[in-house]
């Protein structure tokens, strides 16, 4: 037996991410699907002002649509010399949500003139997960500094701008595990573990 748990995304890198996570950490008995191997339903917009109020926004949505366990993240770019934008707003920064190459530039212009020692920022995430009646946020943060061009092929987003503390590689140039080891959201995802792990325990 095992029980289906629903990541609400689209973005299969994502469910890959929960899927690595809780295999490494030996649990099994859940079955992790995205939004298009359930029916559509209308979601909530993302106007909150944190990441942890969207997430839980987007799990409660999720899960009071399908009546499965549901897990949400929110995620974005903090940037310390715009003051921690785009923040919620990484996603749509240029006007046009998802388009990483115009939300790419447009980061880069805003910080053409900022010198390199104080590019600093951070990654964080918010995952949210919804089941049973609990509702539970954890939060994920990875520090590094912002680029002055893109690097690498891999990862979405800002990905190619920024490097992780402590490295000289962007985090469009590791790999999978290196990044789970240490990205905002498998921080986020790691720290959902007890409650997943609990969720697993109750398929019989």
């Amino acid at each position: 037996m095992t029980r289906r748990v629903l990541v609400a995304s689209r973005n299969a890198k994502k469910l890959g991410e929960l899927r690595r996570i809780l295999a490494e950490a030996g649990v099994v008995g859940l079955e992790v699907i995205g939004l298009d191997e359930v029916p559509p339903f209308p979601a909530a917009p993302e106007t909150a002002a944190t990441f942890e109020e969207n997430a839980l926004a987007k799990a409660r949505d999720a899960a009071a649509a399908t009546g499965l366990a549901c897990v949400a993240d929110d995620s974005g770019l903090s940037v310390d010399a715009l003051n921690g934008m785009p923040g919620v707003l990484s996603a749509r920064w240029s006007g046009r949500h998802g388009d990483d190459t115009a939300n790419n530039d447009l980061l880069l212009a805003q910080l053409s003139d900022v010198p390199d020692d104080r590019r600093g920022a951070r990654f964080v995430s918010a995952c949210a997960l919804v089941a049973d009646g609990r509702e539970v946020v954890t939060r994920g943060e990875w520090p590094g500094t912002i680029a002055r061009k893109p690097v690498g092929e891999g990862g979405f987003g800002y990905d190619p701008l920024f490097i992780p503390e402590g490295g000289t590689a962007s985090s469009a140039q590791l790999g999978p595990a290196e990044k789970d080891a240490a990205s905002h959201r498998g921080r986020a995802l790691r720290a959902l573990l007890p409650v997943l792990t609990e969720l697993a325990n109750s398929v019989g």
